[in-house]
């Protein structure tokens, strides 16, 4: 006859109380490094440097550099297609490490006792 009450699967409070705690800290240290990530900055360039972008963790740009030399007014597509590539250049790269400290912390929830 199966037992009424109690904790399933053999879970005493006291490991409850242990996974509470290793999610909260897991929480705290994800807030941390998200508040970090959101200040770091990336940045790229295309056309070998004539044009720079560089992007913040909330991925803002916030800073745009075009050498004067890439500013013709008879191919204004050039110069689309420059932005466009270092823009998405360093969008990727913001990506990129996001991606490695996200998967960073999720690796720490190997560590749960479930």
């Amino acid at each position: 006859m199966a037992k009424r009450g109690g904790f399933g699967g053999g879970m005493m409070p006291g490991n409850i109380n242990q996974l509470m705690k290793q999610a909260q800290k897991m929480q705290k240290q994800m807030e941390e490094q998200s508040a970090a990530f959101e200040s770091k900055e990336f940045s790229a360039s295309a056309g070998g440097g004539a044009v720079s972008i560089t992007v913040s963790g909330k991925k803002e740009i916030t800073k745009v550099s075009i050498d004067k030399e890439v500013v013709d007014p008879e191919d204004v597509e050039m110069l689309e297609d420059l932005i466009m590539a270092a823009t998405n250049e360093a969008l990727r790269k913001m990506e990129e490490e996001h991606s490695a400290l996200m998967g960073g912390i999720a690796g720490g929830a190997g560590k749960l006792p479930f």
